[in-house]
């Protein structure tokens, strides 16, 4: 995606500068970012980028979970306004709320849609009772992963102690669901632009 992201901005021509320690990756290719800097995508390291450079804008949401955990840490030391630099794409208030799955679920239950029953917990023992109370088998998941780090299917408590180290060992927060499986997917997405072309 971030490799697309470069692409479209190129065609637009908007210079865009790289942060990444991977140099294994298509965008760090000679010839895709105006720049690129092979450095850990850490707080510290891409204020000194942002100090250097002086972009206009930041997109937070094309390098994955360490990206999106940079920039809420950024945000909140109030880095991005020092140098007045605007967040594109996906706001930070947007990026908490799929974040935090005790928020997530608050921002579903509000648009009337229903969600598989779940428990917010923060230690195992809390893990275990949930799981009791929603019946097994549940799905364990780390809050602040969307990458699905120390998530899965627990079919008794020895399973979920074992998810829920893992799970705990990623975040503070875990989520225990009623487990869905056996229901059928459907995924639905739709792009839409600046004046208002939608494509699903």
């Amino acid at each position: 995606s971030g490799t697309q992201a470069i692409k479209a901005l190129k065609e637009e021509g908007i210079d865009t500068i790289v942060i990444n320690p991977n140099i294994a990756t298509v965008q760090t290719s000679k010839g895709l970012a105006n720049k690129c800097y092979l450095l850990p995508v850490t707080p510290e390291f891409v204020e000194q980028v942002i100090k250097a450079e002086r972009p206009d804008g930041i997109l937070l949401t094309f390098g994955g979970q360490t990206a999106l955990n940079c920039g809420v840490v950024m945000n909140k030391a109030g880095t991005f306004e020092k140098y007045g630099v605007k967040i594109l794409g996906t706001p930070i208030k947007s990026i908490i709320e799929s974040e935090d799955r005790k928020l997530f679920a608050e921002k579903i239950a509000e648009i009337g849609e229903q969600v598989a029953p779940s428990m917010i917990v923060e230690n195992i023992e809390e893990a275990l009772q949930a799981a009791e109370m929603l019946g097994y088998p549940v799905l364990a998941r780390a809050a602040y992963a969307l990458g699905g780090l120390g998530s899965g299917f627990a079919e008794n408590p020895t399973e979920l102690k074992n998810l829920a180290k893992t799970s705990f060992a990623h975040s503070t927060q875990v989520i225990i669901d009623k487990s869905l499986k056996g229901w059928k997917e459907v995924e639905y997405e739709v792009v839409r632009d600046a004046y208002d072309n939608c494509i699903t």
